[in-house]
């Protein structure tokens, strides 16, 4: 019973938290965002946002990432880890419309800013439209 209790806060906590992202390794780690009042973001996740808009993402997957040609980028976050957003922006899923950005520079400096910012928007977190940084006056 004592193992069954602490399996079952284990996963509570790790549901709870929203924050967690696995690693090539299998084991979790944090996903880096920071939000205040829905719209105040870190840096890195403010440069992750401007990935998305530069990239013109929202043609597909729509301007609030509820989905349009492309899937819900809100509900394919609640499991999508790292790994497997790498593999997909990295590689496409051209039989499925989704290009391969590896030729993109800013998307190889930005692609963790970019799982950040949409990790965000999953969780809800973080507000549909324009952000700007935490710091910003």
């Amino acid at each position: 019973m004592k193992g069954r209790s602490l399996l079952v806060l284990s996963i509570t906590l790790v549901a709870s938290s929203g924050l967690l992202a696995q690693t090539d390794s299998g084991q979790m780690k944090p996903v880096a965002y920071k939000v205040v009042d829905g719209n105040k973001v870190d840096n890195d996740t403010l440069q992750g946002w401007r990935t998305w808009r530069a990239l013109a993402c929202e043609r597909c997957h729509g301007a609030r990432q509820e989905g349009m040609v492309g899937p819900s980028l809100i509900d394919a976050f609640k499991t999508l880890d790292k790994t497997e957003f790498h593999r997909t922006v990295f590689g496409g899923r051209v039989e499925k419309g989704m290009p391969d950005f590896s030729s993109s520079q800013m998307m190889q400096k930005n692609w963790e800013n970019l799982y950040a910012y949409l990790k965000g928007r999953s969780d809800g977190k973080i507000n549909p439209g324009d952000l700007q940084a935490i710091d910003a006056k």
